[in-house]
Parts: structure tokens; C-alpha cells; sequence
């Protein structure tokens, strides 16, 4: 399957290597690098294999954990659109994806 960035997921990306970069510049770029490393392995094999996020009663809109992170991703017939990326610990808002 094909890996689709959604430009919301990108800008979060941004802001997670700003945040980890006040750190280390080294550690916030290895991070995000794994992040979507592991990303675009686990979901171009088995994009189904992931929980559906609970927030949302869709199962085309699933879930990947890393670390303390969640991919919000949508499933399409020949792609995986990634929608969002943010903190394990706080909910999903409706709002931050385009359903």
C-alpha cells in the first residue's frame, strides 16, 4: 500500500521535532525519523493489523501507537493516508481530521 502524509500530519511532525529539539536538536530528529520509519513499515504491510481509534466509530480510521505518540490514519482502497499525529494521552478532536 501506498503512504500518504496529510499535510496536518506533517505539521505535527513539526512541532513534535520543535518540541523535542528544546532538548536535543540530535534526539528530536532520530525520533521523528523512527516515528516515520515505523510508520510506513507496519502500514504499507498490514495497515488493518491496528486498533480503530475509539473516538470514532469508522473502521477506515485506525490507529498506530509509537512510543507516546498516536498515527491517526485512514484506510483507502491502494493507500494509507496518515491524518494526524499527536500524544497518547490526550483524546482525538473530531476537528483535527477531515473525515
Amino acid at each position: 500500500m501506498k503512504i500518504i502524509w496529510a499535510y496536518e500530519a506533517l505539521v505535527q511532525l513539526t512541532e513534535i521535532e520543535d518540541y523535542i529539539s528544546k532538548d536535543s536538536l540530535e534526539r528530536a530528529a532520530r525520533f521523528i525519523d523512527q516515528l516515520i520509519e515505523r510508520a510506513e513499515a507496519v502500514l504499507s504491510d498490514k495497515p488493518r493489523v491496528d486498533r480503530t481509534v475509539p473516538e470514532i466509530a469508522n473502521p477506515d480510521i485506525r490507529e498506530l501507537i509509537f512510543k507516546n505518540y498516536r498515527i491517526i490514519y485512514r484506510l483507502n482502497e491502494n493507500n494509507v493516508e496518515i491524518l494526524t499525529v499527536f500524544e497518547g494521552h490526550r483524546l482525538l478532536r473530531i476537528g483535527e481530521i477531515d473525515l
